[in-house]
């Protein structure tokens, strides 16, 4: 990682909790909260009604299976991507393990999926932090994980921004007491008196995914802008090949000649040293 950290010793300063598109994500909770209230008291009327009427029955039980289908979709969105990669912390494993791929403009990827998943005996609580507060949306960004249970994190971007490779996510997760509760005001007050030596931090860096479009769009500018050649510019680049390819074949021819020559030479010249050894030996003999 070429960037150089300055973060201070208390977890909080650098980064920011990021911002939804209503406001902080801790509101947002509470409106779910709410509506999730105001949602059981319409199934408790249905269910009263239901015991009259089998049909009324009926309905009220596909509703509510319609229901929780659409919050499953809800909290798992198609767009969201699972990395391969993971991160074993002493209290959480997280995944991915560096990085969040997140698309450039041309390509629309905008969501991305942090799992944690809690490996202690106890409830770990964990909140989100981010340096560009302003261009991510991440749900939930403050809450407690459960003993052996897994939890997936959305982090989004909001409409007209786009990710930078500078952008960093930081998670920190710390321990809870079997005593201590996991609502919002428990939370707060937690990581309040939480000693930093007890409090497990992790880095995620952003990667940008660039399109291929635009270098495919210059490499067909770059062919359009290359003048066509006439067949006159062929003719002669034929003709000249061709000039080439004797020259050589000539060359060729003559070195074979030397090279037959020399090998008659030679054969000769072994022919006459023979013959001389021959007469020196006759005339002693």
């Amino acid at each position: 990682d070429s960037f150089k950290y300055s973060y201070p010793p208390l977890v909080d300063d650098d980064f920011q909790t990021p911002l939804c598109e209503n406001g902080p994500i801790t509101s947002e909770d509470e409106h779910e909260s709410k509506e999730e209230i105001d949602a059981d008291t319409k199934e408790a009327g249905e269910l009263n009604e239901a015991q009259n009427l089998n049909q009324k029955k009926m309905n009220s039980i596909e509703q509510i299976s319609k229901s929780e289908e659409t919050d499953k979709t809800e909290v798992k969105p198609k767009n969201a991507k699972k990395a391969l990669t993971t991160f074993k912390g002493p209290l959480l494993h997280i995944s991915p393990a560096e990085e969040l791929y997140f698309g450039s403009k041309e390509t629309g990827e905008k969501k991305c999926l942090i799992v944690l998943t809690n490996v202690t005996k106890n409830v770990v609580a964990f909140k989100v932090r981010t340096t560009a507060p302003e261009k991510y949306r991440v749900k939930p960004s403050n809450s407690s994980c459960e003993p052996g249970t897994s939890l997936d994190i959305i982090v989004s971007l909001h409409g007209g921004f786009a990710a930078s490779l500078q952008d960093r996510f930081l998670i920190m997760a710390a321990e809870m007491d079997q005593s201590s509760g996991a609502g919002v005001p428990e939370l707060t007050q937690f990581w309040k008196e939480v000693p930093r030596t007890k409090v497990m931090e992790h880095r995620l860096r952003c990667h940008v995914i660039e399109s291929s479009k635009p270098s495919s769009l210059t490499l067909k500018d770059n062919a359009f802008n290359i003048p066509a050649k006439t067949n006159e510019d062929l003719h002669i680049q034929l003709t000249h090949l061709l000039q080439i390819n004797k020259r050589l074949e000539e060359q060729m021819n003559r070195c074979l000649w030397f090279q037959q020559l020399s090998v008659v030479l030679s054969l000769l010249s072994v022919t006459v040293a023979a013959f001389c050894f021959y007469l020196a030996y006759a005339q002693r003999s």
